[in-house]
């Protein structure tokens, strides 16, 4: 598979935290498919953009809300 980044960024209304993941032109159809589900499910990921490149290569970028908890006491 490839190299994974996180950073988070934030906005007035919301916050989120994105990954990055890239995926060599080896990795087939389904194995993205299958990694990105599994990410998706167990991390609570969803995908923000799929870059497809004419070499094959697939960068993906996924993102989840950051839940900000205030102190009560």
């Amino acid at each position: 598979m490839g190299a994974t980044s996180m950073k988070s960024t934030q906005s007035i209304a919301t916050t989120w935290e994105f990954r990055e993941i890239a995926m060599s032109r080896e990795t087939s159809r389904e194995s993205a498919r299958e990694l990105l589900t599994s990410v998706a499910e167990t991390e609570h990921w969803e995908l923000d953009r799929l870059r497809i490149f004419p070499d094959g290569r697939r960068n993906v970028r996924l993102r989840r809300k950051v839940i900000r908890v205030a102190r009560t006491a």
